[in-house]
């Protein structure tokens, strides 16, 4: 819930403070190993992210001092099984069941930060079947990662290796057998998978 426009296409309020969850590493898939679409959702949806990765050990971090405490950036896929989600939301439940499972936290190589023109406006873009389906910009954050940093940081201790995923941009939708993702950070292709 970090971006305008898909807050307004999943018709939901405003946060006033980043909403968090977390994935265990079992849900990691590096390398652009093929993603298997489980046989328990019928809505499985993508949604492209810029993942920052912790370089400090940190607790009850100011914004100020927040960007000390990440070294390099890299795309992610937040893969969502939506069916399960919505009923989860209906029913006031965690969402770690659609958002946690095996493979769900796509996950490219990383991009030092002083390999970026612009730190805090980062392009980014999804082709899923060579047709663009999301693109967004960092600088349009509701909550940059320092904000995020801050805000987590007062409810656990961040450490070395960690990953924050930071929202995701309009034009989530749904992954079919046989797709194949290209996601683009500027015009360095980072993401480059097939969906089974």
């Amino acid at each position: 819930m970090n971006y305008k426009a898909h807050i307004a296409e999943l018709n939901l309020p405003y946060p006033e403070a980043p909403i968090f969850f977390m994935k265990p590493d079992s849900s990691l898939l590096k390398g652009n190993k093929v993603f298997f679409i489980p046989d328990w959702t019928e809505n499985l949806q993508y949604e492209l992210e810029v993942v920052y990765r912790i370089s400090r050990l940190g607790k009850h971090i100011q914004k100020k001092f927040a960007y000390r405490y990440y070294d390099a950036v890299a795309l992610g896929l937040d893969l969502t099984a939506r069916d399960i989600q919505e009923d989860c939301r209906r029913r006031g439940l965690p969402w770690e069941i659609c958002k946690s499972f095996d493979g769900s936290a796509v996950l490219s190589e990383f991009v030092p930060l002083e390999e970026l023109p612009d730190k805090d406006s980062i392009d980014f873009r999804l082709l899923r079947n060579d047709v663009e389906v999301q693109h967004g910009n960092t600088s349009d954050m509701l909550f940059s990662i320092d904000d995020i940093i801050e805000h987590v940081s007062k409810y656990m201790t961040l450490k070395i290796g960690d990953l924050i995923y930071t929202g995701t941009p309009l034009g989530v939708g749904k992954l079919e057998i046989g797709d194949k993702l290209k996601a683009y950070m500027g015009e360095q292709k980072l993401i480059d998978m097939k969906v089974k």
